[in-house]
């Protein structure tokens, strides 16, 4: 058994190298480990189904091995976490090994939704790691077809990129429009519209019923008996957190990992943080944030706490964004599906809506609109009445 006394992150992504930073920082002098599953060092998610799959760049890492030497942070990579045990505070490691740990941090994060009916064939492609989407952009290169299947966030990026790239695209949602059980079918109406502008063919309301090929795919068919010839298909449904090898621990998990405002854990020296982190909001309601703004907010509370200092429990307005050709599509808050939601602009392309719950402005998106948007933040934090904005 390997132990080595200090803190240990588990995860390869933007939490955990805020997290090791955020330590150092924070004037944490003892060991730091973080353990990826991984190759790579952490790096960067968002450009994975923009600009890494348009062939813009290929360095989307974080921090540069320089900084974790200087920092005294060990990064074991190429080991995935298998399990932990809690109480000889121990994690079992791929290579068969422990390692041990005084504190430890889960920063896993996401694992994408598959489709397990789908059978084995090249052309088939799910997004969530840098050599995933060197994958697919190596296909995409000489495909001439692609079906996505999924206008989420991912979905939606995948399609646009794909449609820079020359391929013709046909994008498939079982919901009413494009993230519409995010935004709500007016906002997806909108998001529908901005790609039917770029060619890609919209289908909603529909599902897709198989894939067929022989060693490739070739062709996809919907559940309404429509087939779509196809030599790509990324699949985009989703993503849930990436918490098996946790179970069994003895570690609360209920959509994540169950922490307290501070991201603490259920067990003793346990403590979660990102996309995985399912932590108490101020109202009592617990909450996993999908942001990657999100994780700065959380280390701020998270590391204090650690280190046996008072910090505040991580409040903000949650934000995120997507880049679907020209335009950004960015959202403030919490709005949920069933709100009232209010377009105020509307070009034909670039769009601003608010969102009301209870006469109450809880959430405001904007495509191509950042100012207008970034500006409703504090009367979001503050639970400003919708007359506020609609004025």
């Amino acid at each position: 058994m390997t132990s080595n006394g200090g803190i240990v992150i588990v995860g390869g992504g933007l939490a955990a190298a805020r997290t090791a930073e955020q330590l150092r920082r924070s004037e944490y002098s003892g060991p730091v480990t973080i353990v990826s599953d991984e190759d790579h060092l952490p790096y960067d998610r968002p450009p994975l189904s923009k600009e890494v799959l348009r062939s813009e760049t290929d360095d989307v890492t974080l921090k540069p091995r320089e900084f974790y030497d200087e920092n005294d942070i060990t990064v074991l990579l190429g080991k995935a976490a298998q399990s932990v045990d809690t109480a000889a505070q121990t994690i079992r490691l791929s290579d068969g090994s422990d390692l041990g740990y005084n504190e430890l941090i889960i920063a896993t994060g996401l694992v994408p939704k598959r489709i397990p009916s789908f059978p084995d064939l090249a052309g088939i492609h799910v997004l969530r790691s840098f050599d995933e989407s060197l994958a697919l952009r190596a296909h995409a290169a000489t495909a001439r077809k692609a079906v996505v299947i999924g206008a989420g966030f991912i979905g939606c990026e995948v399609a646009a990129s794909l449609r820079k790239m020359g391929v013709d695209v046909v994008l498939v949602e079982p919901q009413p429009a494009p993230l519409a059980s995010v935004l709500g079918e007016q906002i997806g109406d909108l998001v529908t519209r901005l790609h039917r502008a770029e060619g890609v063919d919209v289908r909603c309301g529909v599902g897709v019923s198989e894939v067929g090929g022989s060693d490739r795919v070739e062709k996809v068919v919907l559940a309404d008996g429509s087939e779509l010839d196809a030599d790509l298909v990324v699949v985009g449904i989703g993503s849930r957190p990436a918490t098996e090898w946790l179970e069994g621990s003895g570690i609360e998990l209920d959509n994540g990992v169950v922490c307290d405002e501070h991201g603490r854990a259920s067990a003793p020296h346990v403590w979660a943080i990102g996309d995985v982190a399912s932590w108490r909001h101020t109202q009592g309601h617990q909450v996993r944030v999908e942001h990657w703004s999100n994780v700065a907010d959380q280390a701020r509370a998270l590391i204090p706490t650690l280190m046996g200092k008072e910090a505040s429990a991580a409040v903000s307005v949650p934000y995120f964004w997507s880049d679907q050709y020209d335009v950004k599509i960015q959202c403030l808050g919490e709005p949920e599906a069933d709100d009232t939601v209010h377009v105020v602009e509307d070009d034909g392309r670039k769009f601003l809506a608010y969102y009301e719950r209870d006469g109450i402005v809880v959430g405001v998106v904007g495509g191509g609109m950042p100012g207008k948007v970034m500006k409703t933040r504090n009367k979001i934090a503050t639970g400003a009445p919708i007359s506020d904005v609609l004025g």
